[in-house]
């Protein structure tokens, strides 16, 4: 194995250690999301399920993922979805029963894998049984679960949609999302003197909607689920202008968890990790309809094409300047996680990537500081489909949601139903990706994505908390170059996603160390007198470790 020489920063800051109160099992997690019903259909009713994915706990344990994402599993007339729960206590009968979700924790508590649940906290649907008993005209247990104002006439309040008529009491709600998807009533942080119904958080309602969230989450806990991925975690609180209503719920929520629960860890859906994470929150994700630089890393932004595109015609820069503000202010509290994708964004990763392409993009995923999270699928390159018909709820976003692709059996293995009983359908593509053919090749999407994921976990450098410092980040030059180090160990992680070879020469540095390759080209770094240099052939990555 070849050696050079690279001399490093003599400002390197300490390593950081694993966030207090924090799961020690997030340190090394690599999440994986699995939208169960597009994931493996195992009674060939051409939706997917909870034994389905059991039967693939083989596969994810290859792959190497620590921990899965369902999304939501519940009881649901599925209007979005399954993100308008009717029964927050059982599994949708599609999916299967509460003994198979049961199943599947212990089934995958067997090979290390941890399964998180998705709470949607803020809503519910309009079938569930809490809302039925809300509309009814005479007061109840559930009168108050709700935002109702206090006049069916009054159709408009600012800042506030409302769902006009249809309820028996004379009284509008406000929904979250579609109209079928009330808002359960938190309260409000600063409620309009002029209007009555607009109850304050310290409200009876509202602490019965809070003590029934605390619930829901100890049943899944004690059913064995490792925690919650939080739909919509930043909008529990109306008239919260600054968030600091809902993050002191949270921050509730967290001490609690610390106490009797310490070792379930929760993500919030809010992409703001500068109030998320010091307020109850393991991790944030960035997302793109919050932050554009993450946005701009793997899709198009209008005119503007990705950061990991093979014309470099966008900046590292746009997603750094960005990302280092937030890693500064939470560092040492929780951990950003950047998915590689979910069931909200399109095109997919795989949409205009070969394997080389999305061998770079994973190698970026997987060596950065935080959690990664995968979607199902984008380890083999799973194009999203254009112009499918909206399917429950999905509208553009339908198109991401498509089965999984096994082999290249009739519906690539996804289920053996008809192709017109499928959930969605697969994609037609001759060389539609799968997980039999990548396995077999070993320079393929998947098996790159597989050894960057054993890669991170055998280094404590590249775990969550390892400290990150940028070497070479030139705004509309490449390649990236960034460091990761803890303890004694330090890593350097050099990224080229373009068409053209790059070269960069590396900061002023003091300490002479030699390197040894651990992943992707070798032989990139060199010496030209006192300057060290990094090239890098076109689309391509090296991750290096720094020895004596």
């Amino acid at each position: 194995m070849a050696l050079s020489t690279l001399l490093l920063p003599a400002d390197e800051p300490a390593a950081t250690a694993t966030p207090a109160h924090t799961p020690a099992w997030l340190e090394n997690a690599v999440f994986y999301q699995i939208y169960p019903q597009t994931y493996r259909d195992s009674n060939g009713d051409g939706i997917g399920d909870l034994r389905g994915i059991i039967e693939k706990l083989p596969y994810l344990h290859e792959l190497g993922v620590t921990a899965l994402w369902l999304s939501p599993c519940y009881d649901s007339p599925f209007g979005d979805a399954g993100y308008d729960v009717a029964d927050f206590y059982k599994v949708a009968p599609r999916y299967g029963t509460n003994d198979d979700l049961r199943a599947l924790f212990a089934e995958a508590k067997k090979v290390g894998i941890r399964v998180m649940l998705d709470l949607v906290a803020g809503h519910t649907s309009n079938q569930c049984e809490w809302f039925r008993q809300s509309q009814r005209h005479e007061r109840n247990p559930y009168t108050d679960w709700y935002i109702w104002n206090d006049n069916v006439w009054d159709w408009f309040t600012p800042g506030l949609q409302l769902v006009v008529g249809g309820a028996e009491r004379a009284a509008n709600y406000v929904p979250n999302f579609f109209h079928f998807q009330p808002a359960l009533n938190y309260g409000f942080a600063q409620p309009d003197p002029k209007a009555p119904w607009q109850q304050p958080i310290t409200a009876p309602g509202p602490q019965a909607v809070r003590a029934e969230l605390k619930k829901i989450m100890r049943f899944w806990f004690d059913l064995g689920a490792a925690g919650f991925r939080v739909d919509m975690a930043g909008s529990l609180v109306k008239n919260d202008p600054d968030g600091k209503a809902t993050a002191a719920l949270w921050a509730e929520f967290r001490a609690w968890m610390n106490t009797e629960y310490p070792d379930r860890a929760m993500v919030s859906e809010w992409s703001q990790p500068q109030i998320a994470i010091p307020n109850g929150f393991h991790m944030d994700f960035l997302l793109p309809f919050a932050k554009p630089g993450y946005k701009a890393l793997f899709r198009p932004d209008g005119a503007a094409v990705p950061i990991f595109d093979r014309s470099g015609k966008n900046s590292i820069r746009t997603f750094l300047d960005e990302f280092e503000p937030l890693y500064t202010a939470t560092r040492g509290q929780g951990f950003i996680a950047i998915p590689s994708g979910n069931h909200d964004t399109v095109p997919r990763l795989g949409n205009g990537r070969d394997p080389r392409d999305l061998a770079v993009a994973m190698a970026f995923l997987l060596t950065m500081p935080g959690v990664p999270f995968i979607y199902y699928g984008d380890e083999l390159g799973l194009r999203a489909l254009d112009g499918l018909p909206s399917k429950e709820g999905g509208y553009g976003r339908t198109g991401c949601r498509t089965p999984m692709q096994w082999d290249a059996s009739a519906n690539a293995g996804f289920s053996t139903a008809s192709a017109a009983a499928l959930y969605l359908p697969v994609d037609p593509a001759a060389d539609r990706p799968n997980v039999a053919a990548e396995l077999a090749y070993p320079d393929s999407a998947l098996r790159a994505t597989q050894q960057l994921i054993a890669l991170r976990k055998a280094h404590p450098s590249l775990a969550a908390s390892g400290d990150f410092q940028v070497l070479v980040a030139e705004k509309d030059r490449w390649p990236f170059v960034f460091r990761r180090a803890k303890g004694d160990e330090v890593i350097v992680v050099a990224l080229n996603p373009t068409d053209q070879a790059v070269t960069a020469t590396l900061p002023a540095a003091v300490v002479a160390q030699s390197l040894v390759p651990l992943a992707g080209t070798s032989d990139t770094f060199r010496r030209e007198g006192d300057t060290w240099l990094v090239t890098l052939p076109p689309v391509s990555y090296t991750v290096v470790r720094v020895a004596e």
